[in-house]
């Protein structure tokens, strides 16, 4: 994998999700891959073979840090904080030792189990919580959605090692891909080591964007007896599919008291 330096920007930069204002990434791209992902519409660079990083990350994130009060910062929302490059260049490591000394705390969002590494520094974070996301029980289908992610058993793991050493922990299952992801399923192998679970079903914004040429490929390859329903239900979020799955996931919420925010 190429790394490459990225042009000058902010590394801190407004968070739209609930409860953040601010949100990082220590990457630009992300070698994990996944063809379903939103964020390759506005792909810097071929993910397959290079991705970017700031030039000096940590003098530039400090200096950046002089300027709002100690928060939670959201790390992970266009790109995998701790995907495989991070075993060597420490990108997030250091970012979360730097955010560690000014009093700031973190919430990622990973696939990865890389992430146990770091229990040390997240264990000195006031309030800090990691979220592992979901989409695939069969691994066959991980790994033609989800070029260079581990499997889910091992993000299962990965969960219970951070909740047995006292880290939140949380998931999120997305995208559900219809009649693909077993949502059920999922939520019955994760809920015992997450606190909360966020369910987000597939959205595709434009069937000119890469995501998009991705899906169709593998859908048309590997689903063609399914390929009419699933497009369909992608692309219309009044789909019987959608109706049904939240109405079930709903009554499963209700009868376990789980605790499950859906957006279906």
């Amino acid at each position: 994998m190429k790394v490459s330096i990225c042009t000058n920007r902010n590394v801190i930069t407004p968070c739209g999700l609930e409860n953040f204002d601010y949100q990082l990434d220590t990457y630009i791209g992300c070698e994990h891959y996944c063809n379903y992902c939103y964020v390759l519409s506005k792909a810097e660079t071929n993910w397959l073979d290079e991705i970017q990083i700031h030039n000096n990350i940590i003098d530039q994130l400090s200096e950046e840090l002089n300027t709002i009060t100690p928060q939670t910062i959201y790390i992970g929302y266009n790109s995998d904080p701790y995907q495989p490059c991070e075993f060597d260049l420490l990108q997030t490591r250091n970012v979360l030792k730097l955010l560690c000394s000014r009093n700031f705390s973190a919430s990622i969002l990973t696939k990865s189990d890389l992430v146990v590494r770091d229990i040390d520094l997240l264990k000195k974070m006031e309030d800090a919580n990691v979220s592992i996301s979901f989409a695939f029980t069969d691994n066959h289908a991980r790994q033609l959605f989800e070029i260079n992610t581990i499997t889910t058993e091992k993000r299962i793991a990965t969960l219970r090692e951070l909740s047995n050493n006292g880290v939140k922990t949380s998931a999120i299952i997305c995208p559900i891909i219809p009649y693909i992801t077993d949502a059920h399923k999922l939520i019955e192998m994760i809920s015992p080591y997450a606190e909360k679970i966020w369910i987000y079903g597939l959205s595709i914004n434009d069937k000119s964007d890469q995501n998009w040429a991705n899906m169709l490929s593998i859908l048309e390859t590997n689903y063609p007896e399914m390929l009419d329903s699933i497009v369909a239900a992608i692309f219309d979020r009044d789909d019987l599919y959608w109706k049904y799955l939240s109405n079930e996931l709903n009554v499963l919420k209700d009868e376990k008291q789980l605790n499950l925010n859906i957006h279906l």
